[in-house]
């Protein structure tokens, strides 16, 4: 019985570090933020098709970022696995993006004369949220790479979550429909939310990677300031400070008490999360526990639009 339950934890363990290290969650979190959207700017969802593509192309994109640890064995555990399982990795891109590519074709074919629709403005910020990605990756050289300003880091992956299932929904309504949906204040507040939230989620994440960042020299906030000093008087406060321009905004727009409530939820973790980062913390705590909060943030800003509206 005892052999039989541990060959079974071990395969659970072998599935969850498989579904965290080939950023299906990510994909996932992102689809979510992406509905969340929708709802909060009262747009209706867009079609599978988007969701798809959404979910496809974040999953490609940050296992791509990992790719070449598929060639170097490294004592980072993510990175090992990418080692030790580099076949499928590289299988596993393939299949992505052939259906990016599939997706894209198909669009173009049946909405490919909607896009003179689009302004210059929109055109911009269809282009401007994966430049900033492929060069934070250095896709395009090393010289380009936005991951080498450490204490910047944070910022240009929250503007890209945030353009991603911020902006993009809005742009994929007005192709497919040809109904134009102006960027209002109230979009430009869910985005500043988003890339907010994302940041300070961002400069956590960082955390785990301390010493590989210190001997690379990269001056990350955790790096430069310490960890304690990060956690409280750099996250915690922009946390507080979120969650008040959120109440403000709240209280100033009457939303309704459970709508309000609903959405304090996800500050609340945040701070909380932090509070309990002072001890080191696995692998899996970060990718499940931290980037998990994005996925408690969309179901709690859907559940306030949806039913305290």
């Amino acid at each position: 019985m005892d052999a039989c339950s541990n060959y079974y934890f071990l395969k659970s363990l072998t599935f969850i570090q498989s579904f965290f290290f080939c950023n299906y969650f990510y994909g996932i979190c992102a689809v979510a933020l992406a509905i969340e959207s929708n709802l909060q700017q009262r747009i209706p969802l867009n079609n599978s098709i988007f969701y798809l593509l959404l979910f496809t192309g974040t999953v490609w994109f940050y296992t791509q970022a990992y790719v070449a640890a598929t060639y170097t064995p490294s004592n980072n555990k993510r990175s090992m696995w990418y080692f030790q399982h580099r076949r499928w990795v590289q299988t596993s891109q393939r299949l992505w993006l052939s259906i990016l590519l599939v997706g894209a074709v198909g669009l173009a074919y049946r909405y490919g004369h909607q896009l003179a629709v689009l302004s210059i403005w929109e055109w911009l910020l269809l282009l401007a949220f994966p430049l900033v990605g492929i060069m934070y990756y250095g896709f395009v050289g090393q010289r380009l790479n936005l991951r080498n300003i450490g204490w910047l880091k944070p910022f240009w992956i929250g503007f890209t979550w945030a353009g991603t299932v911020n902006v993009y929904p809005i742009i994929y309504y007005h192709i497919t429909t040809g109904n134009s949906t102006p960027i209002d204040f109230f979009s430009v507040v869910l985005f500043f939310k988003n890339f907010m939230f994302v940041t300070v989620l961002c400069i956590l994440f960082d955390i785990k990677d301390y010493a590989d960042d210190y001997n690379k020299k990269l001056k990350t906030f955790v790096v430069k300031k310490g960890l304690r000093f990060t956690l409280f008087y750099i996250v915690i406060p922009l946390s507080i400070a979120g969650l008040g321009s959120f109440l403000a905004y709240s209280f100033t727009h009457h939303f309704s008490a459970g709508r309000i409530v609903v959405n304090t939820i996800p500050f609340i973790a945040i701070i909380a999360v932090t509070y309990s980062m002072q001890q080191r913390k696995p692998m899996l705590f970060y990718l499940f526990l931290i980037d998990g909060l994005m996925l408690l943030k969309a179901i709690c800003g859907s559940i306030g639009i949806l039913y305290f509206s």
